[in-house]
């Protein structure tokens, strides 16, 4: 039995947007004929595919096995386009790079700012993540995380440590009691990340370091996090990359408050392949390697 590719790629364009109507803008084509071809699909493998409501297609276990290989086989026929073209072996083209918010707005948006320059062929497309990658609906090329990804599948590789300390601000310390142990902390105010929204167990640095503490503000940003910081609200752990842009951030107890956590980069191999993923992929890696310093706090 064989499946039609064009099906296939209305398949992976539903699965991606979750909605009929957006494939159809996506794809150029009303959504009456974005339907009538996945019921299709979903005949022709004798399965349904998609669980349908109101709120939009979500896949049925089948249809997540689909989109792994329907995905990898788009992947594969993309970049062969390109090497066939020659395009692969070209510092042109698009590449799409999440990243955590505020490694991405204080590290690597700065730095893309230079590399833009001197390749103002490639595109880059800068993602804000607050979760974790979704590989299998081609979010992005490459991404910067906090977790390794345990897809083995990807090519991935260290990226870089950074530390995190402690911060209030300067006027905040100045009009508050002095902090001499981490006992001390209890008795002010701490920010911190909504307990149920953190989407990884990395960001949980609050109740490792003090126990049984209770922000009286929480944020799923963590720039958000540093500018209540900076307004006097109270303290919160935040990365050193991040606090030493604003002197109004001071740290506290730095020699006994400190979190060290890791960035991981990750690609799939046929992006990989790619010449302007490659520049990306190697430039990051460079400029982490040159900034070691900045990013444990110690420069």
């Amino acid at each position: 039995m064989s499946m039609n590719w064009d099906d296939l790629k209305i398949f992976l364009e539903v699965a991606r947007a979750e909605k009929l109507s957006e494939a159809a803008k996506r794809l150029g084509i009303d959504a009456s004929t974005v339907s009538r071809r996945l019921h299709r699909l979903e005949d022709q493998l004798a399965t349904q595919l998609f669980d349908r409501s109101t709120e939009g297609h979500s896949l049925t276990e089948h249809g997540q096995l689909l989109l792994q290989t329907a995905r990898d086989m788009n992947q594969r026929a993309q970049t062969a386009s390109e090497i066939l073209q020659g395009k692969n072996l070209e510092n042109q083209g698009k590449v799409r790079l999440g990243a955590t918010e505020a490694f991405g707005n204080y590290c690597i948006a700065p730095e893309l700012a230079r590399f833009c320059q001197q390749y103002p062929q490639i595109i880059i497309d800068l993602l804000p993540l607050q979760r974790f990658v979704k590989w299998s609906h081609q979010e992005v090329d490459i991404a910067v995380t906090i977790e390794k990804p345990p897809n083995t599948s990807l090519v991935v590789s260290k990226l870089c440590d950074y530390r995190l300390r402690l911060y209030a601000s300067r006027s905040y310390l100045e009009r508050s009691q002095v902090i001499h142990t981490p006992e001390d902390i209890y008795a002010h105010p701490l920010i911190g990340y909504v307990d149920d929204l953190v989407f990884s167990d990395q960001l949980s640095y609050l109740e490792r370091l003090l126990p049984n503490s209770h922000p009286t503000f929480r944020s799923t940003s963590v720039v958000t996090q540093s500018i209540a910081v900076r307004e006097g609200l109270g303290l919160a752990i935040l990365p050193c990359f991040l606090a030493r842009r604003d002197p109004h951030l001071i740290p506290v107890l730095a020699d006994q408050i400190s979190v060290v956590r890791t960035f991981w980069i990750a690609v799939h191999p046929e992006q990989k392949k790619l010449a302007r993923v490659n520049k990306v992929w190697q430039h990051l890696k460079n400029h982490a390697a040159e900034n070691s310093a900045m990013l444990m706090g110690t420069a």
